[in-house]
């Protein structure tokens, strides 16, 4: 073996033997226990960073452990490849998007391979390949066969910027997330897949999820946002139509003083015609965001239509405003207010200057005072014709009963889910799948005309947004019905239809079908592995997209991911210094000199290029933004690819933030080369006869015994994912082998603790590992050696050391037969010349005993 540990030559020679031997091709095979681990593939964007390097060396670290284990492990990766930052990439250099794709992916493939992450690389797939996304445009087509799809005209979120819809999600402070635009509300013709149909069954299985982290359960359950309520009708004054309002507290129904629907109602539309205040209160409320976020804080905006409602029990005449704080995706754009039991209702009545009548009063105790702030409590009614002196969970029912024999509403609920509006109106995604037709309609694509391909070979000009868009050479067909002239779709699928399934097609990528019987061998995913931000859209999609492929044959479970582990962020510090127009200017923390005091907190920094102060911002996720990345590729330059995953395996477990630190850098890649150097000794010295281990000193079997307790230990922690223990295992078992002698016994004992430190590191320092397990000849391939566990002989001791304490103070350490009675122990603590001593001529009053820790002896 090679005197030295130089890390780049040898992760390139274990690399190119994982390669040769084909060691992370893997086949389904029933006789044999599968583990399928996955990690959130990534965005093409140019490079990978810190998040990107904790994310794989989690979800590889699972995977080679479970390998270790025996079993049949599947890891793939791919390329989440279609979307908007290639495109506006695209755009400002005015090449195409699939060439600055590709190219990032060739690029981004070889950092990953240098990292060592042991995929199975036959089953890549980019989602923008048309073998991939053909297959979810043949799903769509069979889902509007089923009446699962539809296209209507909905209020969306719109980026004038990117020019294109944004989820609620991608909306931030009513900015577009990318482009940073003023996000403006615009009524288009959006595509649409009916989620609230499996709504319920999306819901109810969560309980089932009991691998997933309770917070993402809980996000997913108030993003459904299930609820039971009553659906009841407004007559409109003067009006044929009525108005239909949903409520959750059909209690405080006696109390509404007025009603509120959105400003693109066509009640408020109509007024409008008439109203010029009204238009332009409406159109400023078409700027603003459609999430309920915004909603929340935004100030209380309305206009009076001019038009009244009739209420449905007391046929009182209450009036309708047009109102910022409602929208028309949302239930039916009306709500019924009531001032005097919601906050909301209450801030805008006062502004407003609308009467607050109050009719639920608290059960027991003062009554509060309505003009200062609203009652939301449930409570007992008054002011309520029939239904007063009802509690107001009988209200409930007594209410729906009454409006329900008369034909004004009934008992129903709701979900703060909505259908899955996918249609984007930018070029780099998957074309839709359907054709207009004059004659015939709205026609899917027939399968053998399938992929609806995208053309790749565009070219931007200065006016140019959606290259397809006005392209007669793309959208000029023919109708699959009639034969007769035709458009196609010009919008494209939002890239979470690509992300939904991938999970899937990874386990039969070259089927010639969305998915063969190879998926139901390898699904669910046993592991899966991503960030947090992803807890609601992605996963609920994903988990949605699931059932659809099992109600369409394709697979029999459930649920697409058994066990979810969402890691921690990776952070760092941050220096900036303030400009003159009020700007930060951020700089890197290479470039930056810090004054530390002596638990490393910094005191004071400064840059290095002028000596002069820089502010110290804080500990910050690293971001382009606040300029405190580290560049993954220099690290594995300078230290290694194993150097780089022992760090971020070590400081923190998975699911916390991990705070960078280079000096934690320095020193796991010291502990690497302690490793290297036990291994040389062992190299070194050739093997003498084995000792038998009844027959070590008890020095040497005291060492061994700490070495298995670690094992033990470390085993432990692996089944809890807390791989920073572990590695802090293995680095206390290093010590350990560190302080043996140069006897024959004294090897033995290195080797023996070697081999376990290997097996354990190797999934973690996966190169180092293989080289040291091959040079030291344990084997050939480590990855499918036999997993440590621990002697439980070896564990086993002969006596405990136990603390003697004389009226709580320390006054001799002793050795207690592991076996001894409560009586022999106290006989020995009191046996002892210094107990002896401190105790004097003092009575012993009380002698206590903790096991197996210490004995308390009061003396007086």
């Amino acid at each position: 073996m090679h005197k030295n540990y130089e890390p780049a030559a040898l992760e390139a020679e274990v690399q190119a033997y994982w390669e040769t031997e084909k060691t992370f091709e893997v086949e389904e095979d029933p006789g044999k226990e599968k583990f399928y681990s996955l990690s959130m593939f990534p965005y093409p964007s140019g490079k990978l960073h810190m998040g990107h390097v904790r994310n794989y060396t989690i979800g590889d670290v699972i995977a080679r452990y479970q390998r270790m284990l025996g079993k049949n492990v599947l890891q793939p990766m791919g390329w989440d490849a279609f979307g908007l930052p290639a495109e506006n990439a695209a755009l400002k250099n005015r090449v195409a998007p699939a060439g600055w794709t590709y190219d990032n992916i060739a690029y981004m493939k070889g950092q990953l391979i240098r990292l060592g992450f042991g995929y199975d690389w036959r089953r890549e797939l980019a989602t923008c390949q048309p073998g991939y996304y053909k297959w979810e445009q043949w799903l769509f087509t069979e889902l509007f066969k089923k009446g699962l799809v539809y296209r209507k005209h909905a209020v969306v979120n719109w980026d004038p910027v990117d020019q294109t819809v944004l989820a609620n999600e991608q909306v931030i402070d009513g900015r577009g997330w990318r482009s940073g635009a003023l996000v403006e509300r615009r009524e288009i013709p959006q595509w649409f897949v009916k989620i609230t149909d499996y709504a319920d069954e999306l819901l109810d299985e969560i309980d089932n999820l009991e691998g997933w982290p309770e917070q993402v359960r809980t996000m997913q359950r108030n993003w459904i946002g299930r609820s039971f309520g009553v659906e009841m009708v407004f007559d409109i004054d003067a009006s044929d139509e009525p108005l239909t309002i949903y409520t959750t507290r059909p209690d405080t129904l006696m109390g509404v003083t007025y009603v509120a629907v959105a400003a693109e109602h066509p009640l408020a539309l109509k007024a409008a015609e008439t109203n010029d205040r009204l238009a332009a209160f409406i159109e400023e409320c078409r700027r603003g965001g459609t999430s309920e976020a915004d909603l929340e804080t935004i100030e209380k905006k309305g206009i009076p239509l001019g038009i009244d409602a009739i209420h449905p029990v007391s046929g009182e005449a209450v009036p309708i405003y047009a109102a910022n704080f409602v929208l028309m995706g949302y239930g039916t754009g009306a709500v019924m207010a009531v001032p005097a039991h919601d906050e909301r209702d209450h801030a805008f009545a006062r502004e407003y200057g609308i009467p607050i009548k109050q009719v639920i009063y608290p059960s027991e105790g003062a009554n509060p005072d309505i003009s200062a702030a609203a009652y939301t409590e449930s409570g007992a009614l008054r002011d309520s014709g029939p239904f007063n002196g009802l509690s107001s969970a009988a209200a409930f029912d007594a209410i729906a009963e009454w409006l329900q024999e008369r034909g004004k509403g009934q008992k129903t609920k709701q979900y703060r889910l909505r259908d899955w509006g996918l249609s984007r109106q930018r070029y780099w995604g998957a074309p839709i799948p359907m054709i207009h037709c004059d004659n015939c309609g709205i026609v899917p694509v027939p399968l053998e005309d399938l992929p609806v391909r995208l053309p790749e070979d565009i070219v931007y000009d200065e006016n140019t947004i959606n290259p397809i868009k006005d392209n007669p050479a793309f959208s000029a067909c023919s109708c699959p019905e009639c034969g007769g002239e035709a458009q196609r779709e010009t919008d494209t699928f939002d890239t979470f239809m690509e992300s939904s399934w991938y999970y899937a097609r990874f386990t039969c990528p070259d089927a010639n079908a969305m998915l063969d019987d190879r998926a139901d061998y390898w699904l669910p995913v046993d592991h899966y592995i991503g960030g947090i931000e992803h807890a609601v859209l992605h996963l609920l999609y994903a988990r949605f997209y699931h059932k659809l492929l099992r109600d369409a044959g394709l697979v029999k479970s459930d649920e697409p991911f058994t066990r979810l582990l969402t890691q921690g962020m990776v952070v760092a510090d941050t220096y900036y210094r303030d400009q003159d127009d009020g700007s930060k200017h951020w700089y890197n923390p290479t470039e930056v000199e810090v004054e530390r005091d002596q638990k490393g907190r910094p005191l004071s920094a400064c840059l290095q290029e002028d000596g002069g102060p820089v502010i110290i911002g804080g500990i910050e996720k690293m971001s382009k933004s606040k300029n405190n990345g580290v560049d993954p590729q220099a690290l594995i330059d300078r230290y290694g690819a194993d150097t780089v995953r022992l760090y971020t395996m070590f400081t923190s477990p998975p699911d916390q933030s991990l705070e960078w630190n280079d000096e934690g850098v320095e020193g796991a890649h010291r502990f690497l080369r302690r490793l290297w150097a036990l291994a040389e000794a062992i190299y070194a010295k050739p093997m003498a006869a084995e000792t038998a281990v009844e027959e070590l000193a008890e020095s040497q079997k005291t060492a061994r015994r700490e070495i298995h307790e670690l094992l033990k230990k470390a085993l432990y922690d692996y089944e809890r994912q807390r791989f920073n223990n572990v590695v802090s295992a293995c680095m206390g078992m290093i010590n350990i082998l560190y302080k043996l002698g140069d006897a024959p016994a004294d090897h033995q004992l290195l080797r023996e603790g070697v081999s376990l430190v290997l097996r354990l590191l190797a999934p973690i320092a996966p190169h180092v590992t293989h080289r040291l397990w091959c040079d030291l000849g344990y084997g050939d391939e480590i990855l499918d050696s036999e997993w440590p566990q621990p002697d439980e002989a070896a564990l086993k001791q002969e006596s405990l050391p136990y603390v003697v304490q004389v009226n709580g103070k320390v006054r001799a350490t002793i050795q207690v037969p592991a076996d001894a009675e409560k009586q022999a122990i106290e006989a020995l603590a009191l046996a002892n010349d210094n107990v002896q001593r401190f105790i004097g001529e003092a009575t012993v009053r009380k002698t206590i005993v903790v096991p197996n820790k210490l004995v308390n002896i009061v003396a007086k």
